[in-house]
């Protein structure tokens, strides 16, 4: 089954999306993807993982971290399936991540690996951007990076858990303007879900709703306004989203 969460008709709703992406509504009636506005899937917060692929690290000359690098996405950030994300003003590099969300299922508290998968409630999909010009420390992505208003597209909807067979075995691609620009598989994940579950509820309790976007593999490059970014997961989603300039943003809201 996949769980959306959708605005039509004046009302943010929680539905059901079939094979074809048409949206089943609460009152029974189905209506087409394309004339509702997606909304991101869940409303926990999320974990996200810096330099969890052992290529992506290499790609930028990094040592693979020891442990998990783990940071805080500001709720400001996410956006929906077929939204659009800004780029700043006199930035020189905007860049893709294309990661494969977990989504918590109940509270976790001091998980063991042996247990942690049965606190999954499902997966989704993110593309996590990141404002390359102000990074001072691939260790710590700061604010300015990673929390940006509209950088975190994520969707189109969760995916149940038992739908995915070995989330470990999957292929992450992202095309921009139909050009295939990144290529990984899960398998190269560092640190895998259950370590990941098991990290993190030892010292905080994950609670339901609560995601964890787990990395992106090798194969950045700049996005710039005009451009269409498509990241998917083998099994899970595909998520669409358009950048535009600060400037027609600011404009779309007055």
């Amino acid at each position: 089954m996949r769980y959306a969460k959708i605005h039509y008709q004046g009302q943010n709703l929680n539905v059901t999306v079939d094979e074809q992406e048409n949206v089943l509504l609460p009152d029974g009636n189905r209506v087409s993807g394309e004339e509702v506005v997606w909304l991101p899937p869940a409303s926990g917060t999320l974990f996200a993982l810096g330099l969890n692929y052992a290529d992506h690290a290499t790609e930028l000359e990094f040592k693979p971290p020891e442990e998990p690098l783990v940071f805080i996405k500001a709720a400001n950030s996410l956006t929906g399936h077929c939204q659009v994300s800004v780029r700043p003003d006199n930035v020189e590099y905007m860049h893709y991540e294309a990661e494969l969300v977990v989504v918590i299922g109940k509270p976790a508290h001091k998980v063991s690996r042996e247990e942690a998968m049965n606190y999954v409630a499902g997966y989704t999909v993110c593309n996590d951007y990141a404002i390359r010009d102000y990074l001072e420390n691939y260790y710590r992505p700061n604010l300015r990076v990673k929390s940006r208003d509209t950088l975190t597209p994520i969707g189109p909807w969760i995916i149940d858990q038992q739908q995915i067979a070995d989330p470990h075995n999957l292929t992450l691609k992202t095309w921009v303007n139909g050009e295939l620009r990144q290529q990984g598989t899960t398998a190269d994940l560092i640190f895998d879900i259950p370590f990941l579950i098991t990290y993190l509820s030892d010292f905080m309790t994950l609670q339901p709703g609560d995601m964890i976007a787990t990395g992106t593999p090798k194969g950045l490059s700049n996005v710039v306004p005009g451009d269409e970014v498509i990241v998917e997961v083998e099994g899970v989603g595909r998520l669409v989203n358009r950048i535009v300039s600060q400037q027609e943003y600011e404009e779309s809201l007055s």
